[in-house]
């Protein structure tokens, strides 16, 4: 009688489940934290430079809407031009009606250079050191239209517009030593002296009126020889016809000539700053591309030394039935983790830095969700191509080799 024996089925490797993929490549990150935080560390600066850029860029971006949807965008700046010779010419006296008879047209107001005349903090005061300041004609209405505000004091009005008072810009207040407005308060400006009667906070759409004395129409006429004729008129009109007015204000302005007439969008110079800050920002994003790209060669460079350090473990592992495949994954996933980790550190000090510098700056702190989604992205990526060779070099060793390695 033969009698039958059972054939054992053939060994297999054990399989190894996530969580155990994932304590197996974190147990080499255990053994050697200092080499492991400078590796991250070197993650964490590339991301951060990255988010910090895109947040910080971001964050300039919300204030530059929110500051215009304050100011509003619908402000159009007309000026006088040169004639055919290069000469400068000047608006017509009829300027500022024609403009306000345009349908769309809402505001109009106007200022005037008075030529020649400097304003100072006394009579003592050498007449050459101006302080780059302008005098200026304005017209009552010149706050509302083109959206200023007082930072203490009052606006000219009907009466003081025909006295010798005078409101000084931001600007001009700090160069003179003025900062409270106060009627007691006299300046010397075209050799007659003025009451300060207000000071005018920073005007983001007119910025020219920050290095500037304002003084009333009528006693500019009067008491300093003004010709009268407006320099800059500022138009404002309805969000939905901006272009159409901005099209036909010159002719309106100056029908006989139109051609010496400037027109402009002083919204548009406060877009066109945001552009060059755009392009800058596009260049600090390089450079934190390239610090994420030195990382992942730190990140790659700790993974080989580990290899080589290691031998002996992975002979180990291999002898007692481990399979390339699972000791290839081993080191994929420490590498995996590591630049995670510096992933997430990185993300954190970008939002940091942006939240600190935004507040700085007084703009509201925002960073997009898909620079911090993106840069938990990108680490992966590095941390994936970073140790693919090395886990593909510890997976080559034979048992007998790495364990014979000294």
């Amino acid at each position: 009688m033969v009698t039958l024996q059972a054939v054992p089925p053939p060994l297999r490797p054990a399989r190894l489940r996530a969580g155990d993929v994932a304590r197996v490549g974190a147990s080499g990150l255990f053994t050697r934290p200092l080499r492991v935080f400078l590796s991250a560390l070197g993650i964490a600066i590339g991301i951060a430079a990255m988010i910090s850029v895109v947040g910080i860029s971001t964050s300039s971006t919300e204030n530059l809407n929110r500051e215009l949807a304050a100011l509003g965008t619908n402000l159009l700046r007309v000026g006088p031009g040169q004639d055919l010779f290069g000469n400068n010419s000047h608006l017509p006296d009829e300027a500022i009606p024609m403009i306000s008879r345009i349908g769309p047209v809402t505001s109009v107001t106007a200022i005037g250079r008075v030529s020649n005349v400097h304003i100072f903090r006394s009579d003592k005061i050498p007449t050459e050191e101006t302080n780059a300041i302008s005098v200026f004609a304005a017209r009552t209405d010149l706050l509302s239209t083109v959206g200023a505000t007082l930072e203490n004091g009052g606006w000219l009005n009907t009466a003081t517009a025909r006295y010798p008072a005078v409101v000084l810009g931001a600007t001009t207040a700090q160069r003179l030593g003025i900062p409270v407005a106060n009627a007691d308060i006299l300046v010397w400006l075209g050799n007659h002296w003025f009451s300060v009667v207000g000071v005018l906070n920073p005007v983001p759409l007119a910025p020219e009126l920050d290095s500037a004395a304002l003084i009333g129409w009528p006693v500019a006429q009067s008491l300093l020889a003004f010709d009268g004729y407006a320099t800059t008129v500022y138009t404002r009109a309805r969000d939905d016809a901006v272009t159409d007015v901005q099209a036909v204000l010159a002719a309106t302005a100056n029908p006989e000539h139109p051609d010496e007439v400037q027109v402009s969008r002083p919204s548009d110079a406060l877009a066109a700053k945001h552009a060059v800050d755009q392009t800058l920002s596009a260049l600090l994003l390089g450079l934190g591309a390239v610090a994420l790209l030195v990382g992942g060669v730190g990140v790659a460079n700790t993974m080989v030394i580990s290899v080589l350090e290691r031998r002996a473990e992975i002979g180990l592992r291999r002898s007692l039935g481990a399979t390339r495949g699972q000791i290839r994954l081993q080191f994929l996933t420490e590498s995996l983790l590591l630049s995670g980790l510096g992933g997430l550190g990185g993300v954190a000090l970008g939002i940091g830095v942006t939240t600190a510098y935004a507040a700085y700056q007084g703009w509201p702190a925002v960073v997009p969700a898909w620079a911090t989604v993106g840069g938990v992205g990108a680490t992966m990526v590095i941390g994936a191509l970073a140790g693919l060779y090395p886990a593909w070099r510890a997976a080559r060793l034979s048992p007998t080799e790495a364990l014979a390695a000294p």
